[in-house]
């Protein structure tokens, strides 16, 4: 259930409910009484307003105004992910960080990298083995039992976004650097990654 709109006049009948009835407690709208508490009344429309707001910003997909505050108790920006120039990509990878719950399988890595908005395929490579092997396929030493290489192959674009984004944000914005950046933060310690990003 959503949180009511109150209007200016709604908390103006509120607050004269309050006063008693009779000639001196005029409830005109032109009257200095009812004029002096409609200043209140706009406050408290201010106020309920910025709390209906908190109710999306206390979860990190709709956050804005605590947007600074989730990056701060997440850890970000962080020396691997560098600045982050949209609030789009600012709250993707308070998303990422707040949900991620760790893994090493191909389909974590895939499903990692659609959280941050990058659609990925993962290609995991073997030693050739005489017997296994067939003709085409790559002839990979041992070494390649711990290589994996994500491809990526559209460039995704960030595009601008009213009540998404942010003052400052670029009305457009394209690359995969963030992925790239991620993908190597958690990546498994034994492997080694290779990337083909367009």
């Amino acid at each position: 259930m959503l949180a009511p709109d109150f209007t200016n006049a709604d908390f103006l009948a509120a607050l004269q409910a309050f006063f008693p009835k009779g000639r001196i407690w005029p409830r005109e709208p032109d009257s200095v009484q009812s004029q002096a508490l409609s200043g209140f009344a706009s406050i408290f429309v201010k106020t309920s307003s910025d709390a209906k707001q908190l109710i999306k910003d206390i979860f990190p997909p709709t956050t804005y105004a605590l947007l600074p505050d989730w990056e701060s108790t997440l850890g970000l920006p962080d020396e691997v992910i560098g600045q982050l120039f949209t609030t789009a990509q600012r709250v993707a990878m308070v998303v990422e960080r707040f949900c991620n719950t760790g893994g090493q399988s191909v389909f974590y890595i895939i499903a990692f990298a659609a959280n941050l908005g990058y659609t990925i395929t993962v290609t995991e490579y073997v030693p050739a083995r005489a017997g296994r092997l067939k003709a085409g396929q790559p002839v990979c030493g041992a070494a390649w039992a711990h290589a994996w290489c994500v491809t990526c192959e559209e460039i995704p674009v960030t595009t601008f976004q009213a009540g998404r984004s942010g003052a400052g944000d670029a009305l457009r914005s394209w690359g995969n650097v963030q992925l790239l950046r991620e993908l190597s933060r958690i990546s498994p310690a034994h492997t080694i990654e290779m990337f083909d990003l367009a």
